[in-house]
């Protein structure tokens, strides 16, 4: 997949936290007009020691969901647990085993060198693995639409 790059927003270089939420709403509005997205999975809140990271967190999760929802795009939420499960197989794995199992998946050529820029990845493949669609595969309304849509495979 050579078209995929993963990208990180720096916002490390913005003193006010209020210039970073408009940078998130900014880059993603721009992402969403570029590529066009039908829905939008973002990891759900986790609880942490923290109480000033989770807020700022939240508040990002929150302006990123309002880009979406002002271009009415659905939107997902997935708890932590739940995309490492749909990732690894484990809703306890590590960052490195969830981005590893990423570039197999997908067949990246290398890593970001910080694993968190992957975790909106991992929400994406992990919505599409929900969602049950597959890439290829046709749809049958019942076995009738299957055996008359595949009559060479089919033995009488």
């Amino acid at each position: 997949m050579e078209f995929l790059q993963l990208n990180e927003l720096i916002l490390s270089k913005y003193d006010d936290h209020y210039t970073k939420l408009k940078v998130i709403f900014e880059r993603t509005i721009e992402l969403i007009e570029t590529h066009h997205p039908d829905e939008i999975a973002i990891e759900a809140p986790f609880f942490g020691k923290n109480v000033q990271s989770m807020l700022k967190l939240g508040r990002a999760q929150g302006v990123a969901m309002a880009a979406g929802l002002s271009r009415q795009i659905p939107i997902t939420e997935y708890e932590p647990k739940k995309i490492k499960m749909a990732i690894t197989g484990n809703g306890n794995a590590s960052k490195e085993q969830v981005a590893k199992m990423l570039q197999q998946l997908l067949g990246l050529k290398e890593l970001p060198k910080n694993l968190d820029s992957t975790d909106g990845l991992a929400a994406a493949v992990c919505h599409f693995f929900n969602s049950g669609k597959v890439i290829g595969a046709k749809s049958y309304t019942g076995w009738d639409a299957f055996v008359k849509q595949n009559e060479a495979r089919v033995k009488k």
